[in-house]
């Protein structure tokens, strides 16, 4: 099923390079027993693989030094789930040992940020061990710098959310996802943003304040944010409006993007939401619902021309649209190998500038 770029309007398509994976449960399944991550062009020629042998959860950053860094997709496994980061020729340069767990983010200075998981007791959840989200900081010596533990915020979501919200959730953590209650897939760290800008106009809070974190709790529908400083949960949205969501995250005009599965709705979408009037002020879905449809995983990206990069991950379809919803660019991956479960989690687009680092140590 060899597909490659099927449109690229070179005018408006946003040119660089797109990094993805396909997602791998165990590499040595494959010819050469190691799974890839893969740096494209806007043809959809590769211009760099990594090779990896551990599992993937198909999602990867590189860094502006040109190394790359990726989560392992064994997460439930602490002898091999991690963080790993990968220098140019594909050797591990620093890794962290922990049951890491979708996302991750990395400061300027070394500083990692992830979320990981951890089996826990809590009695508002029941008697049994649940699946709890847990946030780690440290720094490049593994100094744990700051924690935060999700079992212990429930009062605050209650607190934030209607009614009919919070009965939302107690009926998915007491019956559907009872062991997996929260299904946290998102970790972002806040970036200077007008939404935060507007808000010290007429308000003392700091929900949105740089340096805040984004999550998602996809098996409650909420997206939130987290008050770095004091750890609350000071900002949550979503139960009944979104289905099964993936990558939420705060743009720089103050709103607030993300993929809208529609698990359960049969159809995805993604949408665009002010934070402050909790409207939905841009969406994309297809003329046809059924025709773009990603039960599970996926994400989207803002470009700096204003198009979005959509990952419509169970079909390992990348595309971008406008903000009229016209496709400029559209790709299927060709590049399977054998033993890959042939999805894509998320992918990214990078400049040609940004990727300058990479290049230039692949040419020494």
């Amino acid at each position: 099923m060899e597909r490659g770029v099927l449109k690229h309007d070179r005018e408006r398509a946003w040119q660089g390079y797109t990094l993805y994976s396909e997602s791998w449960e165990d590499p040595s399944a494959s010819p050469d027993g190691k799974g890839e991550i893969l740096l494209i062009d806007m043809d959809g020629d590769v211009v760099y693989r990594w090779y990896v042998e551990t599992a993937l959860q198909s999602f990867a950053k590189l860094l502006p030094n040109g190394n790359l860094i990726y989560p392992t997709r064994d997460r439930s496994d602490i002898y091999k789930a991690g963080l790993r980061e990968l220098d140019p020729q594909s050797n591990v340069v620093w890794s962290y040992h922990c049951r890491i767990d979708h996302d991750f983010a990395v400061f300027d200075d070394g500083r990692v940020l992830m979320h990981t998981i951890r089996d826990h007791m809590w009695p508002q959840l029941g008697k049994e061990l649940k699946r709890c989200p847990y946030m780690v900081e440290v720094n490049r010596e593994k100094d744990l710098l700051w924690e935060w533990h999700g079992e212990h915020h429930l009062e605050e979501l209650e607190d934030l959310l209607p009614e009919e919200g919070w009965d939302h959730v107690t009926s998915r953590v007491e019956e559907e996802f009872a062991f997996d209650w929260a299904h946290n897939n998102t970790l972002q760290v806040i970036p200077p943003n007008a939404t935060w800008e507007a808000e010290k106009e007429f308000s003392t809070t700091s929900r949105f304040r740089p340096g805040n974190i984004v999550f998602s709790y996809r098996s409650l529908d909420i997206i939130g944010v987290i008050d770095r400083q004091t750890s609350e949960i000071v900002w949550a949205w979503g139960p009944g409006i979104i289905d099964g969501q993936h990558k939420p995250h705060m743009l720089p005009n103050g709103n607030i993007l993300l993929f809208d599965n529609g698990t359960l709705r049969g159809f995805s979408r993604v949408i665009e939401v002010n934070p402050l009037t909790e409207h939905i002020v841009w969406e994309y879905r297809s003329q046809d619902p059924t025709d773009f449809f990603s039960p599970y995983i996926s994400g989207g990206q803002r470009l700096p021309n204003g198009n979005t990069l959509i990952c419509e991950g169970n079909k390992a379809h990348l595309f971008e649209v406008t903000q009229a919803g016209e496709i400029v660019w559209d790709f299927i991956n060709p590049h399977r190998k054998e033993g890959a479960l042939g999805s894509i989690y998320r992918c990214l687009r990078y400049s040609e500038k940004y990727c300058k680092a990479l290049f230039d140590r692949i040419e020494d």
